[in-house]
């Protein structure tokens, strides 16, 4: 495997400079959830049920959003975007610590909804700088940079929580986000390429109906399964090692798996063809079936789960490589914020399912649920789009290239 395709890639104008912004404007994002369930849980003296409603207020938002932003973004440009959801956001985790319980339920919904779309800007970012042919690098790389920044966020909030306070780790993430919404109106990184703007002036807004179809719905498909299998495969973790008296390993564990993913992103930018979304979720689905075998000692389960988690990467940066090819560089925002939506509808999905699943049975079941789940989404996905007559499916790859 050589790097060159990454040198390639890095070596664009203004990709260094945008994936670095694009980090650091994640690694909030990767820490609000573990911060907000500490704080709830401890400062508030609430339950986990109730940590979860806040949670889940907040993701629902995010979900809501994504499209509606998306599409302001292809409107009207980053910047009014950034300036709305950079200030609303900022203001949410600055005052959060020192809300009740009741006003926190009440403010998650609307903060969730004005909270920065920074990954589905990303990779609008990136399909405007970098050529088709060199896409799949580039999502590869984001994905990457993803995995990093999952890595470094939650074991920070923790130890920030967990020797200060929750209070400061909130108001942490309200100024990260005031910050990095700040370099990112400076910065104001295209959302088209110059090419693409030129070629598409004056030209009407096509419809949705012309390229929200066929193979974009499976791939959205694609992607709920992907975020359903990746989250209940998570919890799958965490409950298995709560059950075998392993829970100290919890955070080697998930370091293990996020390895794994990454190296598999580094494999599949860096091949001069790789497998399509479609075999790379069913790979991720079915590695995940049998972990339930492997749940003790822990490195056992830390083993098994590095098979499938080698397909993590790969299988998001193909999806996103298929909804840049598929959508109009017009409506690209609002694509991308579709698919945000659809992953985060497979974490809103895939959390409670296992979790249902695993009360009901055991944590080795739970693995077994969350493969078997993923490949219902993904067969309905690829059920969907064959059962297109012929020329529709052609239609759809071509309106949407």
């Amino acid at each position: 495997m050589t790097l060159t395709p990454y040198r390639r890639v890095l070596a664009v104008p203004g990709v260094r400079s945008s994936m670095l912004l694009f980090f650091f404007a994640r690694l909030p994002m990767t820490a609000m959830g573990i911060t907000m369930t500490l704080h709830v849980v401890g400062d508030l003296g609430k339950g986990y049920g109730a940590a979860g409603l806040v949670g889940a207020a907040i993701t629902l938002g995010n979900a809501v959003a994504a499209p509606v932003l998306g599409r302001l973004i292809d409107h009207y440009g980053l910047r009014l975007v950034t300036v709305i959801c950079g200030l609303s956001t900022t203001a949410f985790w600055l005052v959060s610590p020192y809300l009740t319980f009741p006003a926190l339920v009440i403010v998650a919904l609307p903060g969730g909804i004005l909270t920065v779309p920074a990954g589905s800007i990303a990779r609008q970012v990136l399909a405007a700088l970098v050529p088709e042919t060199k896409r799949r690098t580039a999502f590869s790389l984001d994905t990457i940079s993803v995995e990093v920044s999952f890595m470094f966020g939650p074991a920070a909030a923790v130890f920030v929580v967990t020797q200060y306070s929750s209070q400061l780790m909130l108001t942490a993430i309200g100024v990260s986000f005031g910050v990095s919404s700040l370099l990112l109106y400076l910065m104001n990184p295209p959302i088209r390429s110059e090419d693409e703007t030129a070629s598409q002036e004056g030209e009407a807004r096509p419809p949705m109906r012309s390229w929200l179809r066929g193979k974009f719905i499976a791939t959205l498909l694609i992607a709920v399964g992907a975020l359903f299998v990746l989250i209940g495969t998570e919890v799958a973790a965490i409950a298995a090692l709560r059950d075998t008296g392993n829970v100290e390993w919890t955070g080697l564990v998930i370091i293990a798996m996020c390895v794994a993913s990454l190296i598999g992103g580094l494999v599949h930018g860096a091949v001069h063809r790789s497998l399509s979304q479609g075999w790379l979720v069913f790979l991720l689905a079915a590695l995940t079936l049998p972990v339930g075998l492997f749940i003790q000692p822990w490195w056992l389960l830390a083993l098994a789960l590095i098979p499938m988690n080698l397909m993590c990467a790969p299988t998001l940066a193909a999806t996103t490589e298929t909804v840049s090819k598929l959508a109009p560089p017009q409506v690209r925002g609002e694509a991308m914020g579709i698919q945000d939506a659809a992953t985060r509808l497979g974490l809103s999905l895939g959390g409670p399912a296992i979790g249902f699943a695993i009360d009901h049975s055991s944590a080795a079941w739970g693995f077994f649920a969350a493969g078997a789940g993923a490949l219902v989404l993904a067969g309905l996905g690829k059920a969907f789009e064959r059962s297109l007559k012929p020329e529709v499916r052609e239609l759809s790859v071509t309106s949407g290239s």
